[in-house]
């Protein structure tokens, strides 16, 4: 048997090009195989095309089918975001210069975890974390890490917060918070989280003040700046100066909301973020990037020295006295790959603007959607939209209804909506995260919602 082609070197694009090939026609006919948003027929049909494509995991011999086989499949049984009517998940359609960027970072397979294992990946990622960082921080010394998402860089600031104070620390969080939060604070060994009442889905900040008063000891204060929920922003101003009178450290999750600086328009939302010690960021939600591509910036890079590792095969002490930069210090993990320059490519090609008008879309295309649910006598609205998320459901329906309404969406493959308890009630919620989405197309989501519900609780299908 011959040695399978490898993907770099001198003959890994010549390699690659058949199978790019391959598997673009695979997805190509996957998606006309599925015709839809999801699939059709719920797990157990999804997970029984899955088995007939794969058939033996392990095989005595290779199929040299496999590529495309499998991709098919993969694609005929996918949630794909680029469809108008899937809106369910801050889960974003990736922009195609980020996925082919992507491509070449997987070809050439740098891990950032010594320079002579990612030499140029090293300068490109110290670059895109300053400049991103510094969309947040304008002045001090501020830094970025990359993240996998909004959960490892959440975990980070807590990290950094026991370490900046001492090894003790006590988180301080909306009722709104993301759950990553209280599960960090659990997985750190920190004390049993102070939960600040959110009672219009955002963190009170006269509630928080009275909790900072009677607390004592190092504490972090955890804002939100877009509730996974509603897509709710936080006081910030408030919070932060409430952070400061009482001397506590402020981490915002900015995980959905942080895309809002790339927009003129929409960067006011986030006043006062500035203030914050450490901020989370998720470009693979208002960034358009392939999973994953999160960071935690900081507003003082000495926060981040509490992470230096040392370990003689990645980063002795006398390379880096000779000039060798240590990349051990940046992240927790060790092997990772260079998500960095799908990020760099996507900010190089798009510009501000260009990525500021991609935000602006989606907001808009939110704002029209409530629109039409307020206009429509079967729908209730919860609230204008604050970003690009949209909370409705059936007028009269109980939350057993709107669930089910959901459900028998998802199982025909016709929709994907997703779900949101917000003041005790059951929502329907439209993440509009799609530029591409176009007028007909929020009426046909709010139209399959209609459908649903009366073929459901009325028994029959409306004209």
């Amino acid at each position: 048997m011959s040695t399978p082609p490898l993907a770099s070197g001198h003959e890994g694009p010549h390699a690659l090009r058949p199978l790019l090939d391959t598997v673009l026609e695979a997805l190509d006919t996957g998606a006309r195989t599925r015709g839809g948003p999801l699939p059709a027929g719920g797990p157990e049909a999804v997970a029984a095309r899955i088995r007939k494509a794969v058939g033996d995991v392990l095989p005595d011999h290779g199929d040299p089918h496999a590529v495309r086989t499998l991709v098919h499949a993969f694609a005929e049984t996918a949630a794909d975001p680029a469809h108008p009517l899937c809106a369910a998940h801050l889960h974003c359609p990736p922009l195609a210069v980020a996925a082919a960027a992507d491509l070449a970072a997987s070809a050439l397979n740098p891990s950032m975890d010594s320079w002579d294992q990612a030499p140029g990946a090293s300068e490109l990622e110290r670059l895109v974390a300053g400049a991103l960082a510094r969309e947040i921080h304008a002045t001090g010394t501020p830094d970025s890490l990359v993240t996998t998402g909004g959960t490892e860089s959440n975990q980070l600031a807590l990290l950094l917060a026991r370490e900046a104070h001492g090894g003790s620390v006590r988180l301080v969080c909306g009722a709104n918070a993301h759950h990553s939060l209280p599960r960090a604070a659990w997985l750190l060994g920190l004390p049993e989280p102070v939960v600040v009442p959110a009672p219009r889905g955002t963190l009170d900040p006269d509630a928080l003040d009275d909790t900072l008063t009677r607390l004592s000891g190092p504490l972090l204060v955890a804002a939100t700046a877009g509730t996974t929920d509603a897509g709710l922003i936080d006081p910030l101003p408030e919070i932060a100066a409430h952070c400061a009178a009482h001397g506590a450290r402020l981490h915002v999750d900015a995980a959905y909301g942080g895309g809002l600086l790339f927009s003129d328009r929409h960067r006011t939302r986030l006043t006062g973020l500035d203030a914050a010690d450490t901020v989370t960021l998720d470009l693979h939600k208002l960034g358009w990037q392939p999973v994953a591509a999160g960071l935690l910036a900081v507003r003082d890079t000495r926060d981040l020295t509490a992470l230096r590792q040392r370990a003689d095969y990645l980063n002795a002490d006398d390379d880096t006295d000779a000039g060798l930069p240590d990349l051990l210090g940046r992240s927790l993990r060790t092997t990772r790959r260079p998500d960095v320059l799908k990020l760099a490519v996507t900010l190089k090609t798009l510009g501000r603007s260009g990525l500021g008008a991609l935000v602006d879309q989606v907001c808009a295309h939110a704002r029209r959607f409530a629109a039409l649910v307020d206009a429509h006598p079967g729908f209730e609205l919860h609230a204008p939209p604050v970003i690009s998320t949209v909370l409705f459901r059936p007028t009269g329906a109980t939350d057993t209804t709107v669930a089910a309404v959901r459900r028998a969406l998802l199982t025909d493959g016709s929709a994907v909506l997703g779900r949101a308890r917000l003041d005790g009630r059951l929502w329907l919620k439209a993440t509009l995260l799609n530029p591409a989405t176009g007028p007909d197309d929020l009426a046909a989501l709010l139209h399959l919602a209609a459908v649903s519900r009366a073929t459901l609780v009325e028994g029959h299908t409306p004209r």
